[in-house]
């Protein structure tokens, strides 16, 4: 028997998009200066991102991702509070259209509710899900000329049909330290879990979309706006460097050898240059251009293979007690070869993504 032609997955069709800023006002502005050298404030910057799709199973009726959406309209905004640079906007210098900073300005995020007409089930075993899953994630671009108009962080709950629902999270590169290793996830899902329990009493929350929207005429048929999951490969690494803050030369050197460790096990080969991003602090990050020919080689610390699991990906619990299974996280690559280094207490996690395309230019 000839081998039959998989059904396409149906399209997705966003149901409503929403804003959500912190419950209340930022009383002390926060900024991080984006440090970047001649020539990397363009597009690569305003278009690379993180994307994470965590799937769950209905097992109640409370937890269908109607009832969920909802309430992260309300929780969201609490968890907002405690890192308000999630809701906050990237803007250029008025002197020096080359520096640029993250302002704690409480613009917001976009939460978007879409549904999908097919089985959760069904979904994770297409043998289309790799091609699609970004259908699960929005992002938008920011704007390269007017970045101050565009949100850094989006939250997409999609619906399937019957019996489950997904979280897509997409923020940009600037803020992935802040969403994994800063805790704000972790925060926000226990704020989000304190929450439900002391509403027992509430049946649904205040936002609950079928609740509020008329029933007469169809759903929007929007798509999403997002770039291919599978335009680059990404690797992870931790190392232990003890106490101290590593210095940039060291920076340089590790970002290199988790570079060449990665080319080695991804079996591509990156040009002669790539871009190094250092988060130096809730205050800094650092982006740079680094030429393979420019670092000295040289190290004296083991790097450990990581995963997405490592930097908690996987922890997320929104509800009582139903974790999430599967979960995806992707980068998406504008920038060519690049690194990104998230220094800790104790260890320096770096994660390593190379475009599909291996030609590693900036």
């Amino acid at each position: 028997m000839a081998n039959q032609t998989p059904a396409p997955v149906p399209k997705l069709s966003i149901e409503a998009i929403q804003t959500v800023t912190p419950v209340r006002i930022t009383e002390q502005r926060q900024t991080r200066q984006v440090l970047a050298g001649d020539g990397l404030v363009g597009p690569g910057i305003f278009q690379s991102c993180f994307n994470m799709v965590q799937y769950y199973t209905q097992e109640r009726e409370e937890d269908s991702g109607w009832h969920l959406a909802g309430w992260i309209k309300e929780t969201l905004g609490i968890a907002l509070m405690e890192q308000p640079m999630i809701c906050g906007r990237l803007r250029k210098g008025e002197k020096n259209k080359q520096q640029l900073e993250i302002v704690s300005n409480d613009s917001g995020i976009r939460l978007i509710e879409a549904r999908i007409q097919i089985k959760l089930s069904e979904f994770l075993e297409s043998k289309q899900r790799e091609d699609v899953e970004a259908q699960l994630v929005f992002w938008k671009d920011i704007d390269e000329h007017n970045p101050q108009f565009s949100p850094l962080f989006y939250v997409q709950v999609t619906n399937f049909e019957c019996c489950g629902y997904s979280i897509g999270i997409s923020c940009s590169i600037l803020l992935t330290d802040l969403l994994l290793k800063k805790g704000f996830l972790k925060t926000w899902a226990d704020i989000h879990n304190n929450v439900i329990s002391n509403n027992n009493n509430q049946k649904s929350p205040l936002f609950y979309l079928p609740g509020l929207k008329s029933t007469n005429g169809s759903s929007p048929d929007l798509i999403t706006s997002t770039s291919s999951k599978n335009s680059a490969k990404t690797m992870i690494f931790t190392i232990n460097t003890g106490t101290g803050t590593p210095g940039s030369e060291w920076c340089r050197k590790m970002a290199l050898a988790c570079l060449e460790e990665a080319e080695n096990n991804l079996a591509s080969v990156v040009g002669g240059e790539f871009c190094l991003i250092l988060n130096e602090s809730l205050e800094v990050i650092k982006v740079e251009s680094c030429s393979k020919q420019g670092v000295l080689m040289g190290h004296d610390k083991e790097m450990n293979h990581a995963g997405w699991d490592d930097l908690g990906a996987n922890a997320l619990c929104f509800g009582d007690g139903n974790k999430p299974a599967p979960v995806s996280c992707w980068l998406t690559s504008m920038l060519g070869a690049f690194v990104i280094l998230i220094p800790t207490t104790s260890t320096t996690n770096v994660i390593v993504t190379i475009p599909n395309d291996n030609t590693g230019k900036i």
